[in-house]
């Protein structure tokens, strides 16, 4: 029980942050979904440090760090729900173009911003 506590706390904050970043950067359904995108660039690069960081110092006593910051705070931050759904609505209405830049820069720059969160994380230390 303790643990869904953890991860339900977790989720809601990065669901909250992912709000806020909803309305900074608002998205009309056209054009570059930059609100997503954002989202899940810095949620890459946080996983990247995070999963640094646990590399470097496992224990059993950090499995609520990582429930809390992985899976809850990431998940809730993070949204392949929205991804797919503005890549559909691309499909839908035939822009093919920015369906596969929006796809290919979303999962390139998503993989180096993971790598760049451990390259950061070990300088760190």
């Amino acid at each position: 029980m303790k643990q869904l506590l953890i991860v339900f706390v977790g989720g809601g904050m990065g669901t909250v942050m992912r709000f806020l970043i909803v309305k900074l950067l608002p998205y009309s359904g056209k054009g570059f979904p930059w609100s997503t995108f954002c989202a899940n660039l810095i949620g890459c690069l946080l996983i990247g440090l995070l999963t640094g960081y646990f590399l470097r110092n496992s224990s059993e006593n950090q499995s609520s760090i990582i429930l809390f910051a992985s899976i809850g705070f990431c998940g809730g931050f993070t949204t392949f729900s929205t991804f797919a759904n503005e890549n559909f609505s691309f499909i839908r209405s035939g822009d093919y173009t920015m369906l596969l830049i929006y796809s290919i820069i979303s999962f390139s720059v998503g993989i180096l911003m993971i790598y760049l969160g451990i390259l950061v994380d070990k300088y760190l230390q």
